[in-house]
């Protein structure tokens, strides 16, 4: 049974089917096949409701929005020129500059794509001009807007969550020493890449303190936002409201970037991602439902029981699953079909759940530059269209393997992801 409906799907989002219609149609033909026939289908529009009825979820268009807003306020200008005053005399100083704002714009936004789009087209450029290999600039780039993911705010752990019950502030606590980690990582990559290129002229003091002081109304926004949920003043939903009003205060009041004229471009960005997010959640939740009614979790919790494999060998099972997921589906659709499956089995499994949700985000943050369909790796194109796609997957290598490096370190250290949330609750 579950061999004919992974077939199913694969065949629907073969043919081109949005992956939402594709899981709602797998749900609609599993309600139609085994319980009951037409009068069965009362239940969507029941199950649509329940799957969106959840205050958390109302944080997710607010963090759609506030990323919105700052990739149109041009937000990340400066946090690229700050992070080139402060390193750019250093070996692979721009290339390192690239990944420390990919990462800071990153905590701003909680977007890949938005900090690909805005740190990639000032980037680019600006290491081209200075003979970085193209590989190289193309992967810091690509890989560093991946930070988005694990870096509190972040949208797929509040779907995770959503989905799991557990609380999204100890889920954004567990990606800051790991998404910190990952950061070094990834700078440590293309200082090596890049040791052999001239070192740039150092910036004066003054010019490192005009650059913070640009930013540092970028900077706050991380603060209040993640500050605010852990001083108890506001909840993750609160949190992405007050982070909404401050970055229309700090685009249209201090940095003077946006005018009316700018939103409704970003109301309608927002309102199609919104959209394509809650739609391949309702349709999760149709496909998902058929698949609680024929026990298909519970099955594979005994089957895996049965079995008497290793825990980890299971957990590297769970993990190439998500790779190959990566290769054909992006981080929403894939966390909507997996996480309802392979909750209840990690924690039969002794597995903490939010130890595991970090080891899903880094396998999320894969997804975005594993070909063919890695979202990163398209916006990079899009950005840089002179460059070939095979330059731009030649150029993620690397930190992919950084990144499973990370995973590896995280089995055997999991209080690097498990202890902050532990700490503060």
């Amino acid at each position: 049974m579950i061999i004919l409906f992974t077939v199913m799907l694969l065949v629907l989002l073969a043919i081109g089917l949005p992956v939402g219609f594709a899981l709602g149609t797998g749900g609609l033909v599993g309600m139609l096949l085994f319980m009951g026939g037409d009068g069965t289908l009362n239940q969507i529009p029941l199950l649509a409701y329940k799957s969106l009825d959840d205050f958390v979820l109302c944080a997710v268009p607010l963090y759609v929005m506030m990323s919105q807003i700052l990739l149109e306020g041009k937000v990340g200008n400066d946090l690229f020129e700050l992070g080139n005053k402060w390193l750019r005399h250093l070996p692979g100083g721009l290339g390192a500059a690239t990944i420390v704002a990919c990462g800071i714009f990153a905590a701003i936004t909680g977007s890949s794509a938005a900090c690909a789009v805005t740190i990639g087209a000032i980037a680019i450029p600006e290491m081209l001009k200075r003979n970085y290999e193209r590989t190289v600039v193309l992967g810091a780039v690509a890989a560093g807007g991946t930070l988005g993911i694990l870096i509190p705010p972040s949208i797929p752990m509040i779907l995770y969550g959503a989905i799991t019950g557990e609380s999204i502030g100890q889920l954004f606590m567990s990606g800051v020493i790991p998404g910190f980690m990952l950061t070094i990582f990834f700078i440590g990559v293309v200082v090596y890449k890049s040791r052999n290129l001239p070192l740039e002229p150092k910036a004066s003091w003054q010019e490192r303190i005009d650059a913070l002081k640009s930013s540092i109304w970028g900077l706050m926004l991380p603060v209040i936002v993640v500050g605010g949920i852990y001083t108890g003043a506001f909840t993750p939903t609160e949190a992405a409201a007050v982070g909404t009003v401050y970055s229309l205060f700090i685009t249209f009041c201090i940095y003077k970037t946006l005018t009316l004229k700018h939103l409704p471009n970003i109301l309608l960005g927002t309102v199609k991602t919104s959209s394509m997010i809650f739609c391949i959640m309702i349709g999760a939740t149709l496909f998902g439902f058929v698949l609680t009614i024929l026990q298909v979790p519970q099955a594979l919790t005994l089957m895996v029981t049965e079995m008497q494999l290793s825990r980890w060998i299971f957990f590297i099972m769970i993990n190439c699953l998500l790779l190959f997921l990566g290769c054909i589906l992006e981080t929403v659709s894939i966390i909507f079909i997996t996480v309802p499956i392979l909750y209840p089995i990690i924690l039969q499994l002794g597995f903490d759940p939010i130890w595991f949700n970090v080891i899903l985000q880094i396998n999320m943050e894969m997804a975005l530059i594993t070909p063919p369909v890695g979202m990163n790796l398209f916006v990079l194109q899009g950005v840089s269209p002179d460059s070939k796609m095979t330059q731009i997957v030649k150029g993620v290598i690397p930190y992919a393997v950084v990144m499973g490096i990370e995973m590896l370190i995280l089995c055997f250290v999991p209080g690097l992801a498990t202890w902050l949330p532990s700490v503060v609750k």
